[in-house]
């Protein structure tokens, strides 16, 4: 086969477009290669820098000595001075019913509440009465005897001295008896004639009442549950170191207790409304609850349910106590937020320098804390919490907030 100039000048095309096609892709990624590897060979090198180091910036509160006033809290429940169950002590039908006898009405002492029908009673007491004038009567004529007797032994003029027996003073002796007896059997129809009406012992209101007029009563039967009004109590737990700071003078025996008595505000939310009371803590009971360790003292409110405390302070009602405490002088007060654990704060030195330093703490509260000693006039306690910060750590003082 003879190839014609045509046909070697196809053949070369084609060589060359093979050529072109496998070994030029090739000579591209090896020049970029090598360009590649050129250009990291002759690059600058990085210097290392470490960053500039942060200064935090924190607000500070200068300690200044003060007087503070301890408020100690705690809560109870008001009960009344005196509770009482009123209970007949003669029986028959209740006839009347005082128009306070009603749950929740308000009597003065002394005030009949109920009436027991008093016929019978009245009847025992002419009956007593019939007893004692013939008991009377009886003592008289034999009275009579005895002078008559005496009479009659003078008149026979006998030398030997009379015995009793002939001057009857046996008799005498009995029918003195039977007038004593007389007298205290009408005495005590009187007593059960007054018992027929139930009388308040004492200015109160009624609790829960169970007989109403028309209802057969005796001795026993309940008939309503009442309390004093005057003034009620109510029962704050307290813990020793609350105790140490309240001036309430121990009770001991056959001496007079204290006039000086703690003031306590009482405290009560009431729908939308905080309502206030005002108190005194008149005394402490004299043991420890063996479960919680905590001795309870004792509020007072004077008239719970006068017009002068705006609303009553009601029985049964769950009260928060604020007792006036002592007034610690020479004190710093800080907020209880700059405390760290085991009574750590953290304080600002004059090179604006964190310092570390633990201090006594000899109250605190939800808000407070009140520092005696490890704190000197002046100085700069941060108000910013420093988690990390150690002692010597810089710090930056934030300007002060200019009011408004």
């Amino acid at each position: 086969m003879i190839l014609t100039a045509s046909d070697w000048t196809n053949i070369r095309l084609r060589t060359l477009r093979k050529f072109f096609r496998f070994f030029l892709p090739v000579f591209i990624l090896a020049v970029c290669l090598a360009t590649g590897i050129a250009l990291i060979r002759t690059a600058p090198k990085a210097e290392r820098r470490l960053p500039p180091p942060v200064i935090p910036t924190v607000e500070v509160l200068s300690a200044e000595q003060s007087h503070y006033p301890i408020t100690i809290r705690s809560q109870g429940t008001v009960v009344p001075r005196t509770e009482s169950t009123l209970i007949p002590e003669v029986s028959g039908q209740i006839v009347r019913a005082s128009a306070n006898f009603r749950t929740g009405k308000f009597f003065a002492a002394g005030e009949v509440l109920l009436e027991i029908d008093p016929r019978n009673y009245e009847n025992s007491v002419v009956v007593a009465q019939a007893d004692l004038a013939q008991a009377r009567a009886a003592l008289d004529e034999e009275q009579a005897r005895v002078d008559q007797a005496l009479r009659d032994w003078k008149v026979l003029n006998l030398s030997e001295t009379p015995n009793d027996l002939a001057l009857r003073k046996p008799q005498l002796k009995s029918a003195q008896a039977a007038v004593s007896a007389a007298a205290a059997r009408l005495e005590l129809a009187n007593i059960n004639l007054e018992r027929t009406k139930i009388r308040a012992p004492y200015a109160g209101l009624v609790l829960e009442k169970q007989v109403d007029v028309g209802q057969y009563v005796s001795p026993g039967n309940v008939l309503a549950r009442i309390y004093a009004v005057d003034f009620v109590e109510i029962r704050l737990p307290l813990t020793n170191s609350q105790l140490a700071f309240l001036d309430l003078a121990e009770s001991y025996r056959d001496e007079t207790a204290s006039d000086s008595y703690p003031a306590v505000e009482l405290i009560a939310r009431i729908g939308q409304q905080n309502h206030r009371w005002q108190g005194l803590v008149v005394r402490s009971e004299g043991a420890i609850d063996t479960q919680s360790q905590q001795i309870f003292v004792i509020a007072q409110v004077d008239d719970p349910y006068g017009r002068q405390h705006g609303i009553p302070l009601k029985v049964g009602q769950f009260v928060e106590a604020h007792i006036r405490g002592r007034v610690l002088h020479d004190v710093f007060v800080l907020p209880r937020r700059v405390m760290r654990r085991n009574n750590e704060i953290m304080v600002i030195d004059e090179d604006d320098s964190v310092e570390r330093r633990q201090v006594d703490v000899i109250w605190s509260d939800n808000n407070e804390v009140v520092v005696k000693r490890g704190l000197n006039e002046g100085e700069r306690i941060s108000l910013t919490p420093l988690p990390f910060a150690v002692s010597g750590t810089k710090v930056q003082i934030a300007p002060e907030k200019q009011p408004g």
